[in-house]
């Protein structure tokens, strides 16, 4: 079996990667990193190690790769060929592959009759979704009539834990033992894929919703008002015990949205939170906040991680939440000069004023509350007052 795979970072490596070799994939990775790729081609084999006590590590072989800036026929061709297509490019980079996997589909159907289910393993809600709009974008009306009858688009909810690393072997990836992959069976082409770590579900949204609102925002809360204490790394937040309590109301807040809207039993979604906190404060891995911080206007918009749960809370728990709008105040203080997004967003707040920045990227109703809120709790903030 041939599974091509978008993305041979860490989290493409260290966990797709790592599930599709031990479901016994022969695995193309596709990337622009040359060294990277090369490796992969003179090595066809990596390790992962898992960041606890045991320290386990698994040997990932059967592996190629292929440069998709000097060789993207070669692209379209494992496409044409492929079991299973799957992405961890990180959600801005799903427009730019979208059309050599058109390119891959169109060849597959004038010579490949197997069914393909493509699916998008990215940190956003709806990828393969987003990313079948982008495919179709450069194809003609007739051929997604055709595209419909044999290529699935299944979105999918990953989770796992894998920081940013510097490791003499390049190839080496260092992950955390928790993982969790689910996948929209409804959406599936043909056959399930035969991968053991995915879970296959009839509705993904409460899955989505658990994980970005409990560990996508809850890395955000520590990263942000880390980084507003000048504190590096999401170990180390945890480690201060005024910002563990901030990290934990915030996730009550977003907790007890999950329970009203999905009747998730409160017990098991408390446990689940603590497990979350648990992640984050091991010690064997050491995360910075500027690297789970970065792009705060992708994680200041509509429908991510923190204004999302925060707009929803008022609609359905009917509170304000105190906690969810501290975190995003600190994302809009957020000025890390590293980061293309916290310069953007510095420089707006300086020219049009923070009030009217605030509406422009979280699309919140003018006159709405909650703005008033994250206002107060951005002046709190700037005078040092962490509660």
């Amino acid at each position: 079996m041939l599974a091509v795979h978008f993305g041979a970072g860490n989290i493409g490596r260290g966990f797709i990667g790592s599930l599709l070799y031990q479901a016994g994939f022969q695995t193309c990775f596709v990337d622009v990193n040359s060294e990277i790729v090369n490796l992969l081609n003179e090595k066809q084999e990596y390790r992962v190690i898992l960041a606890d006590t045991s320290q386990e590590e698994l040997l990932v072989k059967n592996v190629r790769a292929i440069n998709s800036q000097s060789e993207p026929n070669k692209v379209v061709d494992a496409i044409a060929q492929a079991d299973l297509v799957t992405t961890a490019v990180g959600p801005n980079i799903l427009p730019f592959i979208s059309g050599l996997i058109a390119e891959g589909l169109r060849k597959r159907v004038q010579s490949n009759d197997k069914p393909l289910n493509i699916i998008a393993c990215e940190n956003m809600i709806g990828g393969s979704t987003f990313l079948k709009e982008k495919v179709y974008e450069k194809v003609s009306e007739e051929e997604r009539k055709l595209f419909d009858q044999c290529f699935g688009f299944p979105d999918a909810a990953v989770d796992r834990i894998v920081p940013n690393q510097t490791n003499e072997d390049k190839l080496m990836v260092r992950v955390e033992p928790f993982y969790e992959w689910a996948v929209d069976q409804t959406k599936i082409i043909g056959e399930k894929p035969k991968v053991t770590g995915i879970t296959f579900v009839d509705d993904l949204q409460p899955y989505i919703e658990r994980k970005l609102y409990t560990v996508n925002t809850g890395h955000a809360v520590a990263a942000y008002l880390g980084y507003y204490a000048g504190i590096k790394t999401i170990n180390e937040v945890m480690e201060k015990h005024e910002m563990k309590t901030l990290v934990e109301k915030t996730l009550q807040e977003t907790g007890l949205l999950l329970v009203r809207k999905y009747n998730f039993d409160m017990d098991t979604h408390k446990e689940y939170i603590v497990k979350i906190l648990s992640r984050f404060s091991n010690p064997y891995i050491s995360d910075e906040v500027i690297r789970v911080g970065r792009s705060p206007i992708r994680k200041l918009s509509p429908n991510d991680r923190l204004i999302s749960p925060a707009r929803q809370y008022v609609e359905v728990v009917k509170e304000q939440p105190i906690y969810l709008a501290k975190a995003i105040a600190a994302a809009f203080i957020y000025d890390y000069q590293g980061d293309e997004e916290a310069v953007e967003l510095q420089n707006k707040i300086k020219s049009q004023g923070l009030e009217a920045t605030i509406y422009e990227y979280t699309q919140l109703t003018k006159g709405s509350a909650l703005v008033d809120l994250i206002i107060h709790q951005f002046i709190l903030l700037r005078e040092f007052i962490l509660d």
